[in-house]
């Protein structure tokens, strides 16, 4: 769906790169670099990959940790916001994002349209597909405790990462429209590296890459 459009697709380590290449085939369009793990490294990066070259589109893409009963494990998320779950201050009375101090916003929005558009391409050949927030973080949840004040904060949050808000802000900045799309490799909370499914989340890359630009495979 992306056949005509010069595309970036930012990942944060080699074996999202790879996975992601694979499915690509010869098409020249597309552009898939890592940007290092966690915002301020994904936004630095991206930044500079835009500066030296125009874009059409910039995705963040890679594996993810999915919300328990918001998003399986090797299923698919598309991001209809990207969230900056940790960029506020703390209070008495709970935290306060930024958004509530008057600094900004810790809220990114693509464009509906295109989000619901990738949600419908991805579903008619991969029927585990969810629409949903995804919130960007610079330390990954390990405890039941974190995931659930994330999910009481964020209620429309179905997946975690650490790169879309720095991907998407550098993008932003540069007026270029964004996505991100992620695949659920483990559950968010209490670690547990037995239970990833690292390999598979990597061929669902592959297979996402794959169906967007189809006519090229």
């Amino acid at each position: 769906m992306f056949n005509q459009q010069k595309v970036l697709i930012a990942t944060s380590v080699t074996a999202e790169q790879k996975a992601i290449q694979a499915g690509l085939g010869r098409d020249a369009q597309v552009d898939v670099m890592t940007i290092g793990v966690g915002p301020m490294s994904a936004a630095a990066y991206t930044a500079k990959a835009l500066a030296s070259k125009d874009y059409d589109l910039v995705i963040s893409m890679g594996i993810a940790g999915g919300f328990k009963e918001k998003a399986a494990v090797e299923s698919l998320v598309v991001a209809d916001a990207l969230i900056a779950a940790d960029l506020g201050a703390e209070s008495s009375d709970g935290f306060l994002p930024l958004d509530d101090l008057g600094f900004g916003s810790i809220y990114l929005r693509p464009d509906q349209e295109m989000v619901e558009q990738v949600v419908s391409t991805l579903f008619a050949a991969y029927p585990f597909v969810h629409q949903g927030a995804i919130l960007t973080r610079a330390t990954v949840t390990g405890t039941e405790q974190t995931a659930s004040r994330l999910i009481k904060r964020y209620p429309d949050a179905v997946a975690e990462a650490m790169e879309g808000f720095g991907v998407g802000t550098a993008a932003e900045a540069f007026g270029v429209p964004f996505l991100e799309i992620r695949s659920i490799s483990n559950e968010v909370g209490p670690r547990n590296r037995e239970a990833w499914k690292l390999k598979e989340s990597l061929s669902l890359l592959t297979k996402v890459s794959s169906v967007l630009w189809r006519d090229y495979t």
